[in-house]
């Protein structure tokens, strides 16, 4: 081994039923390494600490530059993205587990699926099925794209959701990243044709309703995006909505 070295203990999990166990790796200290990286060397020479050979870790990553928010973990206790943790920062041994309120799949892979389902259930899109010419795009004032735009940064990485203590199989709670993108479509000139049905979808159970306001969903964001603004404009959104729906009846 080199003079220099990491000391990495990841969490591992052959399938979603097996019992989860820790390995202990040893690696080669090189400038300007992140987890990920250090991930990828183990792929290419997967023998752990005591020299024993062992398989690749497998994990979710893709953009490398905190991007496509598919390399979040756990990361010394704290949930964040892979490629922006840097070794040099970080205490050793640096211990990485997968997320904890996502079944594993494999080692540090989870399956997120639950926010996608979630952000169908709102209809997180803007309306545009190609089957008629739909003309030139509304005009959308610069004060309004810059109220947007910081929503638009959303990575889909589910830190939010990790952190949420709101976030569990009890309340069934869609998380800030669906809630702030409701708020995102509902803002734009074509997407806010779908307001009062994604309004009404967070009005019942598992809806906006379930957040405590314990606000880790903001401190935690890799994007930085204003969550608990979100979360509280969409909360009086709801509430008129429901008001409406009442007199309507």
């Amino acid at each position: 081994m080199a003079e220099k070295t990491i000391q990495l203990e990841v969490k591992r999990q052959a399938s979603p039923n097996a019992e989860a166990v820790w390995e202990k790796f040893e690696l080669e200290w090189r400038p300007g390494m992140n987890v990920t990286s250090a991930l990828m060397e183990i792929a290419a020479n997967p023998v752990d600490a005591s020299g024993k050979e062992t398989t690749p870790v497998t994990y979710d990553s893709n953009c490398l530059e905190e991007i496509c928010g598919s390399c979040a973990m756990v990361i010394n206790g704290k949930a964040r993205m892979a490629c922006s943790a840097l070794i040099d920062q970080l205490e050793q041994p640096i211990r990485v587990q997968p997320l904890t309120k996502f079944p594993v799949v494999r080692d540090l892979a989870v399956d997120r699926s639950v926010l996608f389902e979630n952000l169908k259930a709102v209809k997180a899109w803007v309306p545009v099925d190609g089957t008629y010419d739909l003309g030139s795009g509304p005009r959308v004032f610069p004060q309004q794209q810059e109220a947007s735009y910081p929503l638009s940064n959303c990575i889909s990485c589910t830190i939010c959701m990790e952190v949420c203590p709101q976030f569990n199989e009890a309340t069934g709670f869609v998380g800030a990243a669906t809630i702030a993108q409701t708020k995102l479509f509902n803002a734009h000139p074509t997407g806010k044709v779908y307001k009062e049905d994604r309004l009404r979808a967070l009005a019942g159970d598992g809806g906006v309703q379930e957040c405590g306001f314990a606000q880790n969903c903001v401190e935690a964001c890799p994007k930085q995006l204003p969550l608990t603004e979100a979360i509280s404009d969409v909360s009086r959104d709801v509430l008129i909505q429901k008001a409406k729906d009442f007199l309507r009846a």
